[in-house]
């Protein structure tokens, strides 16, 4: 059993499932731009997690299924927004949705997607208590994903971010995702106490790996390999780890350099390659890397605490998969 086969099956088998909610309506045109991301791909990592953290407890697969799709179709929602704020024009090397259909349909379409999300949750077969704390944690999920958006913009117009807010924020924007996933598919599959809390630790420490590591590769990668423009994090002045590192470590030539194009949106891709060669020079991309590997460690760690199976082996696999990927 490889990660790549049971990526594919699970992948597969989910979305067969999930194209229940991915139906059509009136006006066509908005039910278009709903589904113009999901129908362009993706990973489908989010799902995987939490119906092999269902699984790694002896739980039923089908029945995290609805749970998976209310995850992806949040995630989906986020995406759609993120890249109005960001101003991004691609994404999973396709038009984004408000570049293909414009802002006030993008925004429609990632509500549309958001009302969707809570309607998968609701076919989710549990117990009334245990959908009522799933209930919880996807509304504290919520919340703390827009939170952490909004310190991400916020931080774009600081010159400095230390290290801990970093963290902090992408635990809220990205990591509670993961953990969600994680903990969620436990709870579904009538895992331990000491499952959930184990399988909540390595979500979020899966989740800080997978963000570091998605931003060393929009800095790094070239667009058709990552499938989104490159250089926005640079020209937006994204607080990244690398960007963090560096902002903390510059003197003369290089901190002047960074003053004066980091964070400008009419930065040429020549001086972006500056920046990302001053990144590069002061050891900041090593940095991050290594930051990724620390929890990487920690995400394989707190699965000590799961029972030995093939879906915890598949667990471990895929933190190795989130820190090595090339996109």
């Amino acid at each position: 059993m490889t990660l790549e086969n049971e990526l594919s099956k699970k992948t597969t088998l989910f979305n067969t499932y999930w194209q229940k909610y991915l139906t059509t309506g009136v006006p066509p045109t908005l039910y278009q731009a709903a589904w113009h991301l999901p129908h362009a791909g993706g990973k489908r990592v989010r799902p995987f997690l939490a119906l092999t953290s269902c699984e790694s407890v002896a739980g039923d697969v089908s029945a995290a299924l609805p749970f998976a799709a209310a995850l992806e179709l949040m995630h989906n929602f986020t995406l759609v927004h993120d890249d109005i704020m960001d101003r991004s024009v691609l994404r999973r090397n396709y038009p984004t949705v408000h570049v293909k259909f414009g802002e006030p349909s993008a925004i429609l379409a990632g509500d549309l997607m958001f009302a969707k999300s809570f309607e998968a949750l609701l076919d989710t077969s549990v117990e009334y208590k245990t959908f009522k704390e799933l209930e919880h944690w996807f509304v504290a999920c919520i919340i703390g994903i827009c939170e952490g958006q909004h310190l991400d913009m916020e931080f774009e117009q600081r010159t400095t971010v230390s290290e801990k807010e970093y963290l902090d924020m992408i635990k809220k924007k990205t990591a509670v995702l993961f953990e969600l996933s994680a903990k969620g598919g436990a709870l579904i599959g009538g895992g331990t106490q000491q499952e959930i809390d184990a399988l909540s630790t390595y979500g979020t420490s899966l989740g800080l790996a997978f963000q570091i590591w998605d931003d060393y590769l929009d800095m790094s990668s070239d667009a058709q390999t990552i499938g989104k423009d490159i250089g926005n994090d640079i020209r937006n002045g994204k607080k990244t780890m690398i960007a963090v590192h560096s902002l903390s470590h510059a003197t003369g030539k290089q901190k002047q350099l960074l003053g004066d194009l980091f964070g400008n949106r009419k930065a040429t891709d020549a001086e972006v390659k500056k920046v990302f060669g001053c990144f590069r020079d002061l050891g900041s991309i090593e940095y991050a890397q290594q930051q990724a590997f620390f929890y990487d460690t920690l995400a394989k760690d707190a699965l000590g605490a799961v029972r030995d199976s093939s879906a915890k082996e598949l667990l471990s696999d895929l933190v190795d998969y989130a820190i090595h990927r090339e996109k």
